[in-house]
This record gives structure tokens, sequence and C-alpha cells, in this order.
């Protein structure tokens, strides 16, 4: 078997080299700050006329069916009810989430676009309908619509970028560079954002999560409704008392059609009371984040 030349084995070696974390100079927070959370609540446009982006309901007789109704309601009732509870849950605590959303939900989900509009809340591009950037006949069209239509509906572009599903090919950071993207959620690998290497100039991967996250934990893992506070209690523990050396960040990730139901919402409710309630934790949008890096570790050249 051929050596394999160390810059040379495969593009995520190139784009991110390695780093220990206990090898970083310490990084620090204003205001007495110990570490960071970041909540995301993710809102997508679902279209009944194409395969479901994820299901509840298995298909009858195991033969897949369009349209598919049941799976299609399922999203929708989160967009109709799920996010309002969401929405009191973060406002009644005044968090500033960031809003990871579809492009076209501006137009398809109006009114959920100026509720998050209206009380502050950070835009995220998350592709402009739900699905994998890899099955995009046009990355950088798709992109550019996303980025426009929050542009036109919020009067400002985003700087932040979560793909479907967390999906990239191997130019997607380069085309998310080229937008004018200054982060990304996708690229789930650190509890500091890293640098990652793009063209024309480099993006920041803000820490996201697929651990404190309700669809890998309730849809795939299948865990009662508890396990989203103690999941997240025991992490953000960890990382806070991590963070005594150097900062540390966590993210929480929801969905209005998982976490936004009935027998969730006060898990959710629980969670953030405990997270506000820990000293020296300061909850941040990624674009704040994003900020707050930038100042302590600027981009390579």
């Amino acid at each position: 078997m051929a050596n394999l030349d160390p810059n040379e084995e495969g593009l995520p070696s190139r784009r991110v080299p390695y780093s220990a974390i206990v090898d970083r100079p310490s990084l620090q927070l204003p205001d007495g700050g110990r570490m960071l959370v970041w909540v995301i609540v993710n809102v997508e446009h679902w279209s009944m006329e194409r395969a479901m982006p994820r299901t509840v309901l298995s298909p009858p007789m195991g033969q897949p069916l369009q349209p598919d109704l049941p799976n299609w309601a399922w999203h929708e009732y989160g967009m109709r009810v799920g996010f309002w509870r969401l929405h009191d849950a973060l406002t009644n605590q005044g968090i500033v989430p960031t809003l990871a959303l579809n492009g076209v939900v501006c137009k398809t989900y109006p009114r959920v676009a100026q509720a998050a509009l209206k009380s502050g809340w950070e835009f995220m591009g998350h592709g402009f309908v739900q699905g994998p950037m890899h099955a995009l006949p046009d990355q950088r069209a798709a992109i550019a619509s996303t980025v426009q239509t929050i542009r036109d509906f919020t009067g400002q572009a985003p700087v932040g970028w979560e793909s479907p599903g967390l999906t990239e090919t191997p130019d997607t950071i380069d085309y998310l560079a080229e937008a004018g993207i200054e982060y990304v959620a996708d690229w789930v690998m650190d509890d500091q954002p890293v640098w990652i290497q793009a063209k024309p100039k480099p993006v920041l991967s803000v820490p996201y999560s697929v651990e404190i996250n309700d669809i890998p934990m309730m849809l795939l893992q299948q865990h009662d409704s508890e396990e989203l506070y103690r999941r997240g209690v025991a992490q953000l523990d960890r990382l806070w008392q991590e963070s005594a050396k150097t900062t540390r960040v966590m993210a929480i990730s929801v969905h209005p059609y998982i976490t936004g139901v009935p027998h969730r919402i006060a898990v959710f409710e629980r969670l953030l009371d405990y997270v506000r309630s820990k000293p020296g934790v300061l909850i941040r949008t990624g674009a704040q984040i994003n900020d707050w890096y930038r100042g302590q570790v600027p981009a390579p050249v």
C-alpha cells in the first residue's frame, strides 16, 4: 500500500489542518463570560409534490406514496403551531436565537419569518428549499437565491449558513465564500470555532451539534422527551467545567415539528432555564460568535 502524503490524503485535511484543542491559545470572553451557547431554530419548506425530507410514519406496505400527506402534515403542524411554542419559550426568557431557514420560507411562510424578524432573531441561510446540496443542479444559483431572498426580506444578507442536512460537496464551501457567507454550521468537529480554507477567503466554522439536536435524538435514536434535558445539562456542565481553561461553545438545535409539540416543549423550556442559571454562560447568536472569534483569532492569510 502506497504511503499517503498527509497534505494530499483528503479534502478536509487541506481545508482544515488538524489542531488539538489543548495546544491552542486561551480564548477570552467579555463581561466575565466563561462559555458560549447558541440556540438554532430550523425552519424549512417541505413540498408535498416531492419525497419528504424525513418521515414519522412509514408508508403502507412499504410502498412510498406521493403526495405523502401524513408526513407533510406532520411538518406543517410545526409551522402552524410548533413554531409559536418555540417562539414563546425563547422570547419569554429573552433569548435571541439563530433562525436557520430555507430562503423560500420568507415567501411561503411569511408570518413565521416576520415574527422572527420582529423579535430580532438572526437569519441564517439553510438552503433555498429543504434538500441535500448534492442534488442541486446549480449550487451557486441556489445559494445566491437564498442570500438574496433573505436580504430582500430582512434588509441585510445572512452572514451564516447551515446546509440542509449539513450536506456539502467538495466545492460548496468555496461557493459560500463567494456569496459572502462568513460562517457555517456544517462542519461539526470542534468545541471552538475553526477556520476553513476557502476561495476567495476563509470561512469560519461555528460549533454546531448532531448530539444536542432533536432530529438524531428524537427521530433517529428515538429517545423520550426528557433526553433533551438530560443530555443538554450534561453537555453544558462539562463544557462549563472545561471553559475554566479556555472558552467552549455549545449549540442547541431544534425544529418546530419535533421540539415544538406539546409533550416536548416543557423539556426545552427547562433546559433553557438551566442554561440561563449557569454563571458565566453567555447566550449569543451564530453571527455574534463569529464576530467575537474573528476578534480573537484573525483569519489566516
